[in-house]
């Protein structure tokens, strides 16, 4: 078989013990009309260290469906990690990242295989609307991929998260890039390759809850920017210069009145106005080191990505 008559899905999954039944069926589905069209395809699921019934349900599966596949991670890593896990075991053929909570639906996957039998490496899901979602968490979002866009030098395309198929070079690529502070969104783009789009609207959560509150996005937001932009530590220096500059214009005002007319030690307002502004600035500015600095403490560690606590590889893949 070619490398374009191989694909495997690739569902990372964290407490989904409700979707991954309704799921599983949609996507079998999808791999039968695949096989019908000349693909051979398979499922991958990880387990991101699930603290309910996720990995008894994804044996259930996997019992069912000869097709699938099942690793579990020795502890919750982070979807990013789990992530890098299921695509560095597709050594063959392409890989389709779908999220667990049936946000994304596989019905589409035709079309995106469609754009890499024509030769893309990599063909992202974009999303024109995102139903069920409020309007602060849609508004938050825009504005992330905007301010990641201005950013980065890496292209971020906007509106586009993980729903997308891999080629096996573009997979190869990914496995060369090791760093421990992974922002997928920016390993896709900065890999480079050929990328088309495929529009789409993104459905309601099949079932359970997102895992994905605003403190968390947060901070996925900042290990975005850490990672692809180096504009906070800039704009820490032009802030400081600023400040500086300001400062000393300041003291030439506090000095040339003194001159002019005398000094009566009047202005503790002013004064500590500007000793808490100019704490504020170096302590912001100090932050921003922080954040840098702890990725590089975290780097220099080199520990492993992630530990696997078990491994089974789909039934039928010694046939493949």
């Amino acid at each position: 078989m070619s490398a374009h008559d191989r694909l495997t899905f690739v569902i990372a999954a964290y407490e989904e013990e409700n979707a991954l039944p309704v799921l599983h069926p949609r996507i079998a589905r999808v791999m039968d009309a695949l096989a019908a069209d000349g693909i051979s395809s398979r499922v991958l699921y990880i387990d991101d260290g699930s603290g309910d019934a996720t990995w008894s349900v994804l044996q259930g599966i996997a019992a069912g469906d000869a097709r699938v596949g099942l690793l579990r991670l020795s502890r919750n890593f982070g979807k990013e990690v789990a992530l890098t896990a299921g695509l560095d075991l597709v050594t063959e053929g392409a890989a389709m990242i779908l999220d667990a909570d049936g946000q994304d639906p596989p019905e589409l996957v035709p079309q995106f295989v469609a754009h890499w039998r024509a030769g893309y490496d990599d063909v992202h899901g974009t999303r024109l609307s995102r139903d069920g979602e409020g309007w602060l968490k849609r508004g938050t979002a825009h504005a992330f991929y905007r301010v990641m866009q201005r950013l980065a030098k890496t292209p971020i395309p906007a509106d586009t998260g993980d729903y997308r198929l891999l080629s096996e070079r573009a997979l190869s690529a990914l496995r060369q890039v090791r760093e421990r502070h992974r922002f997928m969104k920016g390993l896709f783009g900065w890999i480079g390759f050929n990328r088309i789009a495929v529009p789409y609207a993104r459905e309601r959560r099949i079932a359970g809850r997102t895992k994905f509150g605003f403190w968390r996005l947060w901070n996925f937001a900042l290990d975005g920017i850490t990672s692809f932009s180096t504009a906070p530590l800039r704009l820490a220096t032009y802030v400081g210069v600023f400040t500086a500059c300001g400062a000393f214009a300041f003291a030439l005002y506090v000095v040339g009145k003194a001159m002019l007319y005398g000094d009566r030690v009047a202005g503790w307002p002013t004064m500590m106005a500007v000793i808490l502004f100019l704490g504020g600035v170096q302590l912001v500015a100090l932050g921003v080191i922080g954040e840098y600095l702890g990725r590089l403490y975290e780097e220099s560690k080199q520990r492993p990505l992630y530990l696997v606590s078990a491994w089974h590889p789909a039934a039928d893949a010694e046939q493949r």
